[in-house]
């Protein structure tokens, strides 16, 4: 089937009218060209693109030289986006689109866990149990992860499918690592008939972003850090409930507010707290190791709990086709 830019029947305009076109009437000229197909949503997207991207220019009086550098760059990005990174997610993450995105589609009602941004390492992991370990020997200091999944009314949510991931000790991801030719420090469990669940990682550090690419020169252009805080990923799905995506971040790290991809929140907050319970880590299948605890070789694990609270599944949401 022939389209309009390659049908020899005359093209339909749209009602728009050959001009002279000026810097106060292009924007609409052009929403009018680009308005000719039947959805709604797809003519509403980039009628709203248009719009928005005009107005920038006009309200900034962007430069020639200061647009060719701005297509340069995002030239860069597309070259330095690959499977294992990422680089134009990583530009919405410093934006901020990406955690604006998160906010407007969270579908987590008052009550249950906020969600968190995505972010760029999410990747295929293998199944584990309740107490086996997502992490590789020596990837880092050993740290038990448990808790509950439950829902609003507080009744355990049983089977729901934990997809969790996190850096090694180095604050480096699987797929960041050259040495790492598979998963390691990520991992997918069901939480047990009572919504509990507990598997084993390592305690994670702060990181930075990748910073050796136009991202990188962005962030020193607006004199900002790239480090994140120490944080843990989660997706947990069930079939009943919405899904959520989060993250549980360490509320002793020195970069939660100064996040360079606006992740970090108040209630994902948690302790990773120091234990020499043995008794515990037997339970859990939990490796204790040696650390120096006021100058005395201490025997335990690093341990993080937190309870997830899931929303009710909701009706599909609609999208917009005007204002």
């Amino acid at each position: 089937m022939a389209t309009q830019s390659n049908s020899q029947q005359k093209p339909d305009t749209n009602g728009a009218k050959l001009e002279d076109l000026t810097a106060d009437n292009l924007t609409q000229h052009v929403i009018n060209i680009s308005s000719n197909i039947n959805n709604e949503r797809v003519k509403f997207i980039f009628s709203k693109l248009i719009q928005h991207a005009h107005d920038f220019i006009r309200e900034t009086d962007i430069q020639r030289d200061e647009w060719e550098a701005s297509w340069q760059f995002l030239t860069e990005v597309g070259k330095a986006s690959h499977p294992d990174r990422q680089e134009m997610i990583l530009l919405s993450d410093v934006l901020g689109i990406s955690a604006l995105v998160d906010i407007i589609n969270s579908r987590q009602t008052p009550g249950s866990t906020e969600s968190s941004v995505l972010g760029p390492f999410h990747n295929e992991a293998h199944l584990f149990e309740n107490g086996d370990s997502i992490s590789s020997n020596g990837a880092g200091e050993t740290m038990l992860i448990r808790g509950t999944v439950r829902d609003l009314r507080g009744n355990p949510v049983k089977a729901a499918l934990l997809d969790i991931w996190e850096t090694n000790g180095n604050g480096k991801y699987d797929m960041q690592d050259p040495e790492k030719d598979g998963p390691d420090c990520r991992g997918k469990f069901y939480s047990g008939e009572d919504g509990s669940f507990y598997i084993n990682g390592v305690r994670p550090v702060d990181y930075p972003v990748p910073y050796d690419g136009p991202v990188g020169v962005l962030l020193d252009l607006l004199n900002r850090q790239a480090y994140r805080p120490a944080h843990i990923h989660f997706v947990i799905a069930h079939p009943s409930y919405e899904p959520l995506t989060t993250a549980l971040y360490d509320r002793e790290s020195p970069r939660l507010v100064l996040d360079p991809v606006f992740g970090a929140k108040t209630s994902l907050t948690e302790d990773i707290v120091w234990s020499e319970d043995l008794e515990m880590a037997k339970k859990h299948n939990t490796k204790p190791f040696v650390r120096k605890v006021d100058g005395q070789d201490r025997t335990g694990f690093w341990l993080l709990e937190h309870d997830f609270i899931l929303a009710d599944r909701q009706a599909v949401k609609q999208r917009k086709t005007h204002d």
